[in-house]
């Protein structure tokens, strides 16, 4: 394999992001209308995750992004804990032609320093 077919996971550079202040916006104003896609462990996930977000870890993202049955209308969000992880989850969304896909500026790390609600397991 070629450095080239590693790119997508790099945790670098820069992507679409979005606020947390933003991102509790949308979720008031649009509920279940926003995909929140949370690319960590699952036992990350489990010690705390957004409502309504479903785990798809960053290794597995790029063969499982298109069973996800996204609606591409809809804003879609990746989460990790601090935006890095989020950051090739995004690169594969616009890739396959998701144009709302953003990560969670500062991941859980800024969601939970803005007291956000999370859900445990």
């Amino acid at each position: 394999m070629s450095l080239k077919s590693f790119f997508w996971w790099v945790p670098f550079g820069s992507v679409p992001e979005i606020s947390t202040e933003k991102l509790s916006s949308l979720m008031d104003e649009f509920g279940d209308d926003v995909h929140l896609l949370d690319v960590r462990t699952p036992k990350e996930w489990n010690d705390g995750h957004i409502k309504g977000a479903i785990n798809v870890p960053v290794g597995e993202f790029s063969t499982k992004v298109s069973s996800l049955n996204l609606n591409g209308d809809k804003p879609i969000v990746a989460i990790c804990l601090s935006a890095h992880r989020s950051i090739p989850a995004v690169r594969v969304l616009l890739k396959n032609g998701f144009k709302n896909a953003v990560q969670l500026e500062g991941g859980m790390k800024a969601w939970r320093a803005a007291n956000g609600p999370e859900v445990k397991r």
